[in-house]
């Protein structure tokens, strides 16, 4: 018997966070994105270095995954043109507090 997990590790939030950046980078959103990131990112660190905690540096990371995971299906969707007047906000998915 192995006392390895069955599953991958997690990576650390900043390894994380430079994967995601780099394919904002290429990514077709990458003009607003790469900017909008980098301020969540920077944010982020400031309330991990007051909380001593890396919660809120994960929670950027797993919103941006979020987001780049259903571009394709909001693009998609967009080209449609159907109504989306009864959207809902991601933090809200995510559970995320607004302006954190």
């Amino acid at each position: 018997m192995s006392a390895q997990p069955d599953h991958a590790p997690v990576p650390l939030a900043p390894t994380a966070a430079a994967q995601l950046l780099a394919q904002l980078r290429v990514s077709a959103r990458a003009e607003s994105w790469v900017s909008a990131f980098e301020q969540d990112w920077s944010r982020a660190l400031e309330d991990s270095r007051h909380s001593y905690s890396v919660t809120p540096l994960h929670d950027v990371v797993r919103a941006w995954l979020a987001r780049l995971d259903a571009a394709p299906a909001v693009e998609s969707f967009l080209a449609s043109g159907r109504d989306d007047s009864d959207g809902v906000d991601l933090a809200d998915v995510l559970d995320v507090a607004a302006g954190d």
